[in-house]
């Protein structure tokens, strides 16, 4: 599925950043619930063949999103992310690492901060994330790792998504 919507990747090694700005042909409150609702992060996040499988979600400040990445063999990575601040349909803020099936974090892999902002924009959404890294050595890692490739798919899975819910 080829999209004409806004897309940019920029990573700063300076700052040991990543700055994405995506559109998305869907109005603000069904792109905000595909962001923060479990039922349908589990439809979109994670690139194809790989897929999401939420554990436990609990959307508030202070809450937490614990998810297996699931191989098409069921190899599970565990991830958890940790919600700071929510600004409804507006914004959140959250710190996101590696961790075990219980939610322990694994230090040995980085973690970094998103800062996830939603601009409604005529019948589009845009969606701008910066990601911060606490060391170039840890942006380095997770690039490697494919991670704007992930992105991408995961963005083309979202449109899909959003196209059959979309009344």
């Amino acid at each position: 599925m080829k999209t004409t919507l806004l897309f940019d990747f920029t990573v700063n090694k300076e700052t040991s950043t990543i700055h994405i700005t995506r559109e998305f042909n869907a109005n603000l409150e069904l792109v905000w619930q595909a962001w923060t609702t479990a039922e349908l992060l589990d439809q979109w996040w994670g690139p194809q063949p790989w897929r999401a499988e939420t554990k436990t979600m609990d959307f508030r400040e202070g809450g937490h999103w614990l998810y297996a990445m699931v191989s098409p063999e069921g190899e599970k990575h565990w991830n958890r992310l940790d919600y700071i601040t929510i600004v409804q349909e507006k914004s959140f803020t959250s710190k996101d690492g590696f961790c075990d099936e219980n939610g322990t974090m694994n230090l040995a892999f980085p973690q970094n901060l998103w800062e996830n902002s939603f601009i409604s924009k005529e019948n589009k959404t845009q969606v701008e994330m910066l990601l911060t890294f606490d060391t170039l050595a840890d942006l380095e890692k997770i690039i490697e790792t494919g991670f704007e490739q992930g992105m991408t798919i995961d963005f083309l899975q979202l449109d899909e998504l959003l196209s059959t819910l979309i009344k």
